[in-house]
Order: C-alpha cells, then sequence, then structure tokens
C-alpha cells in the first residue's frame, strides 16, 4: 500500500476542520478568514515560484519544484476547509461543482 492510499481525503478534512473549530478565537468572522486563509496560501506558491525560477536577483534560486508542489497541496487543503466550513454538505458541493467543470470542459460524454 503507498502512503497515499490510506489518507481518506473527506475524513481528514473533517478532522482538520474539527480541529480548527475546537482551537479557533471566538468570534463571527470563522468562514472569512477561512476564506482570506486562501490569499496567504497562493502568496506562498507565487513566494515558491519566484524561489524555484530564481526571479529575485536578490535572493537567487530558494525554492524546488517539490515546494512549489507542496505549497499547491496547502491551497487545495485550505480551500476544501473552508468549504466545510461554509458548509457541512462540502463533499456534495465539491462533487457537483466538479462534475459541472467536466462537462463544462470535456463535454457531457
Amino acid at each position: 500500500m503507498s502512503e497515499h492510499e490510506d489518507v481518506d481525503l473527506w475524513r481528514s478534512v473533517e478532522e482538520l476542520y474539527g480541529w480548527l473549530s475546537a482551537n479557533r478565537v471566538d468570534g463571527p468572522d470563522e468562514v472569512l478568514l477561512r476564506i482570506l486563509k486562501l490569499s496567504e496560501e497562493v502568496g506562498e506558491v507565487a513566494q515558491a515560484v519566484v524561489g524555484v525560477t530564481g526571479q529575485n536577483p536578490r535572493k537567487g534560486v530558494t525554492h524546488t519544484w517539490d515546494d512549489v508542489s507542496a505549497e499547491l497541496c496547502d491551497v487545495a487543503v485550505t480551500a476544501l476547509v473552508a468549504l466545510r466550513t461554509l458548509t457541512p454538505e462540502a463533499r456534495d458541493v465539491f462533487a457537483g461543482h466538479l462534475r459541472r467543470v467536466r462537462e463544462r470542459s470535456l463535454g457531457a460524454g
């Protein structure tokens, strides 16, 4: 069994949501802050891409493509946890949206 076969995506999202909810700072902005966290994570992807390409001459090459991959995974996890924060039906909402994107992009057949 490979290391990724024992990870259930939606169970993990639910566990992360529960952990964040149990450790959150009280306030009405939980959903907004989880959504804003996406901006931070996307910024880290951009920073890694700049770092892997050496586009900042002062810093040079500071990241690898593996770093970019990890940051993209952080974006995906953060987005799914934010979706779960917005609705307990996150799995169904995501599946329905993915189905519509596939049909729109790949055609109905």
